[in-house]
């Protein structure tokens, strides 16, 4: 067995018992009535194991990705239901950092991807963005040019210069930016690479001051 499989091997473990105490940490919020100091710790000890799980998964789904072992499973999805699920699932961190978390698109909107892949992708957009925004995080989706396109912006101090100008860059693959790795920007782009639709395929593209006034991470599906 190659090293890189006993690694995943062992990043899949990891993930498994670290979803053990996340659902651990939900069952203790659900049944506890103590409104103490204590256990208004509780959910930030949720968002900090959802955010190690989220890197978990995504060093999993690229370990699959470079060895072959994934390809997008694409599906019928309807949008509105798809990030209500999604912002469902991130309230609790929002509400325990302050933070106003809501989603926009046409109610009748439905869009072709793999929805496992996706959800993936924009909570780890949700997890960066609960970092940095200030205090509003919003997830929108449209189509524009024959692509579907999600969106998730804050209200923080936005992207520096130098990630945005290195936007070529994770697009060639290169996961370094000034000596450091951007993890979670390098599996965004190669989830969207994954969906392909006849010569085209997905890209994403980060900017600022959007509907909001912070950064802006958009993934654009064909």
């Amino acid at each position: 067995m190659e090293f890189s499989d006993i690694l995943a091997s062992i990043i899949h473990d990891m993930k498994n018992s670290l979803g053990m105490v996340i659902n651990t940490l939900e069952e203790i919020t659900a049944e506890s009535d103590d409104e103490g100091p204590q256990q208004k710790k509780i959910p930030i000890l949720q968002h900090e194991a959802k955010r190690l799980n989220n890197k978990l998964i995504e060093l999993l789904t690229l370990y699959k990705i470079d060895n072959n072992r994934i390809v997008a499973t694409i599906d019928e999805v309807m949008v509105d239901e798809f990030l209500e699920e999604i912002v469902i699932d991130n309230q609790v961190n929002a509400q325990a950092k302050g933070v106003t978390l809501s989603y926009t698109c046409d109610e009748y909107l439905s869009g072709y991807f793999d929805e496992g892949l996706m959800r993936g992708v924009i909570n780890n957009l949700i997890g960066n963005g609960l970092r940095y925004t200030r205090s509003q995080l919003l997830i929108a989706a449209q189509m524009v040019d024959d692509y579907l396109v999600f969106q998730v912006e804050d209200d923080g101090a936005g992207f520096p210069d130098t990630m945005l100008e290195a936007q070529a860059a994770f697009e060639l693959n290169e996961s370094y930016v000034e000596g450091h790795t951007q993890l979670g920007i390098y599996f965004c782009g190669m989830v969207a690479r994954l969906h392909k639709n006849g010569d085209r395929q997905g890209f994403t593209k980060l900017s600022n001051n959007n509907t909001l006034s912070g950064g802006c991470f958009a993934v654009w599906l064909p």
